[in-house]
């Protein structure tokens, strides 16, 4: 067990009386394995809660907006609405309640628990219920995951006839986009269902494309990297994550542990995240599920999204060629100062929210120094985690100096095996799946409007502030 995780596990062990968001809140049901059932339960006391919400508080105001929100990207806004995740700018994210590492903690992990890192599985029935599900709830996630995680054969078609000059995110993006030929919830709105049942055929769209988004990925690495090889079958015996890394090519264990962390951590990051919002703004068109998170997809593609890891990993290997092995911490300094003076970035650290180290940085951070402590690329990620902070504090610019998830991901890819850095993104859509669409099942739940905040010119605002 790492460091993180020991910690973790000793204040859980010496402080019972945990505050109320950190206490464990174990499934109401907690015979039934069937999610859905689970679900339909927590669906009414929730809908009856925010009923009573709006109906006490509905005048209330809950922030202020200023002109530089408007132009600098609506940060800060108070606009939305996301039951599966909060990310507090000093704690970090939390799902459902809990940090990280409680839920590294406390959710069931791999081989039948045996595992060192908690299952996706575990932490999307978490995200949709806010209840922590028991061992055989989460085996009964991966059984059905395995069932519906046939692909069309058109969708397979596509696959492997787009160019490899296409991008891997255009590949998914578009793939995702064919697959919405399946969905269960156009079919039914198509026949009239009526809204109070939208969201049980969101959950079923949501529920097939978790299935089948391992698949589609490693079709996708397999036709670009791998000579067009067979991704195989889906094994029965092994999870989510196992499934993807077997179809991928990849048969090391704490490579799979790897992926069991990676696709948890990545999952979600409240509602006001590019691919996030995205998601959720198409869905307020009653746009199917597919047609939600393609949209989501396409922007998680964008340099300043999902892109980020691969261009950390591209400084990183610079700072690498230019010193031609091991620098010191002086000659480092000298260096990221002389980046900062040119105008450049640090890639990898700040963020929009975060005023810390981010919480999923620290985790990859003790698997690397459980699992790889003496790789070249960890060695200087671990370099410039002493030294870029203080830089960033001295120049005087930065509010956040601290890393975030990019800094880390793709040196415990490459250690790995996994060098194709034009496909992290894939993974990162895979991952982000969980989250997005756990919210979508719970917009249909609230039965959210569509989305349409008013918009003025800069005139129009300028006589508002003036008035």
């Amino acid at each position: 067990m790492s460091l993180f995780r020991t910690v973790a596990s000793n204040v859980l062990r010496q402080n019972k009386a945990f505050l109320p968001a950190v206490s464990v809140r174990h499934s109401s049901s907690s015979t039934s394995t069937n999610l859905k059932d689970v679900l339909a339960g927590v669906i009414p006391e929730k809908q009856k809660e925010v009923v009573e919400l709006r109906k006490q508080y509905g005048d209330k105001v809950v922030g202020e907006v200023t002109l530089n929100m408007i132009y600098g990207g609506m940060r800060g806004i108070k606009g939305l609405a996301t039951e599966t995740s909060v990310l507090d700018p000093d704690e970090g994210i939390r799902f459902r309640g809990y940090s990280i590492p409680e839920c590294q903690e406390i959710l069931p992990k791999g081989n039948g628990g045996k595992g060192e890192q908690p299952l996706p599985e575990g932490l999307f029935w978490l995200l949709l219920t806010g209840q922590v599900p028991n061992q055989a709830q989460v085996d009964a996630v991966t059984k059905e995951w395995n069932e519906r995680a046939a692909l069309p054969n058109h969708v397979t078609s596509m696959l492997n006839n787009f160019p490899a000059i296409l991008h891997p995110m255009s590949q998914f993006s578009a793939a995702i986009t064919a697959l919405s030929s399946e969905s269960k919830f156009a079919k039914a709105y198509s026949e009239g269902v009526k809204k109070a049942s939208y969201w049980e055929y969101v959950y079923e769209d949501s529920m097939d494309m978790i299935a089948k988004l391992p698949t589609v990925a490693a079709l996708i690495y397999r036709n670009l990297y791998r000579d067009g090889t067979s991704v195989g079958a889906i094994d029965p015996a092994k999870d989510w994550s196992w499934n993807f890394t077997s179809m991928l090519g990849f048969e090391n264990q704490d490579f799979t542990e790897l992926m069991r962390m990676y696709l948890t951590i990545h999952s979600d990051h409240e509602g006001g995240n590019v691919s996030a919002h995205t998601t959720h703004l198409v869905g307020s068109a009653l746009s199917d599920p597919y047609l939600s998170f393609a949209a989501g997809m396409n922007g998680l593609a964008g340099p300043l999204h999902g892109l980020a890891n691969q261009e950390v990993l591209v400084w990183l290997t610079k700072v690498q060629q230019d010193f031609g092995g091991e620098v010191s911490d002086k000659e480092l300094r000298d260096w990221v100062w002389n980046t900062l003076k040119s105008g450049q970035v640090v890639p990898g650290y700040g963020h929009a929210v975060l005023r810390k180290t981010d919480p999923r940085y620290q985790c990859q951070r003790e698997f690397a120094l459980e699992k790889l402590p003496d790789d070249p690329m960890f060695k200087l990620v671990s370099q410039l985690y002493k030294i870029v902070p203080d830089v960033l504090l001295e120049q005087g610019k930065a509010k956040n100096p601290w890393p975030n998830v990019d800094a880390h991901s793709g040196v415990l890819l490459q250690y790995y095996g996994m060098t194709e850095m034009n496909y992290y993104t894939v993974l990162f859509g895979v991952s982000r799946a969980l989250g997005c669409l756990s919210s979508l099942v719970w917009d249909r739940a609230f039965g959210l409007p569509i989305e349409r905040p008013k918009s003025f010119d800069t005139p129009s605002f300028l006589k508002l502030v003036k008035k």
